[in-house]
Parts: C-alpha cells; sequence; structure tokens
C-alpha cells in the first residue's frame, strides 16, 4: 500500500469567534424550532449544541433572533459527535456550513486568535 497520507490543514474559509452575543445573536433554532446554542461562529459556517440529532450531509435551516429581527440561514451539517448523555436526552455538538456566506456578521482575526488560544487553554487542562 503506496497511499500517503499528508498533513490535514486548516480547512476553515473565514475567521470563527466564540463571542456571538457581539454580533447581536440572541438566540439559535434548527427549523421548525429546535433550540440550539452557537459555541462559535463565523461568515461560513457555525458550531452548534442541540438536542436535535445531526446527521452530516444533511441541510437545516438555522435561524438567528438579532433583536427584533430572525434571519434564516441554510446550512448542510459537515460534522457531528455526541458531547453529553443524560438519562432522557442526548447533546450533539456539530459542524454546519453556511450555503451563502453571512455579509452581515464581520468576525475579525482578533476574535480567531481569541478562539485558538481559548482552545488551547481548555486542551492544557485536561
Amino acid at each position: 500500500m503506496a497511499a500517503s497520507v499528508g498533513a490535514v490543514g486548516e480547512r476553515r474559509v473565514s475567521a470563527r469567534t466564540a463571542a456571538v452575543g457581539v454580533h447581536g445573536i440572541n438566540q439559535a433554532r434548527i427549523r421548525p424550532g429546535h433550540q440550539a446554542s452557537l459555541v462559535d461562529i463565523s461568515t461560513h459556517g457555525a458550531r452548534i449544541e442541540t438536542a436535535l440529532r445531526l446527521m452530516p450531509g444533511r441541510q437545516i435551516e438555522l435561524h438567528f433572533e438579532r433583536a427584533d429581527q430572525v434571519m434564516a440561514v441554510r446550512a448542510r451539517v459537515l460534522r457531528c459527535h455526541v458531547t453529553t448523555v443524560l438519562a432522557s436526552k442526548v447533546f450533539y455538538c456539530g459542524a454546519v456550513g453556511f450555503e451563502q456566506p453571512l455579509t452581515w456578521l464581520s468576525v475579525t482575526q482578533r476574535d480567531e486568535y481569541d478562539v485558538l488560544a481559548q482552545a488551547a487553554g481548555e486542551r492544557g487542562r485536561s
């Protein structure tokens, strides 16, 4: 077997931030009304936690509530894993890619460094 596996590079197209409140996002839901928590977000995708089973490849519609408006965003589930198992519920964390970039969302390079530093700190504690 002569197949070679190279190093996997950065797959993100745009910077992400865990400071979703800065962008005015008060709440996120997966249509038709399943609660979702935003872990981080960028103009091209997001990481969400929800009790809804997310199947990779499946298309979903996310509704972001900002101030007095609700924005519908179509996305595709890229990957998903179980984060918590309780007697009555299972929680999932999934990465989704938006069909269209969120032009109203501006994430700076500084936000990306803050998220990466936070993630490195969490890995160091485990």
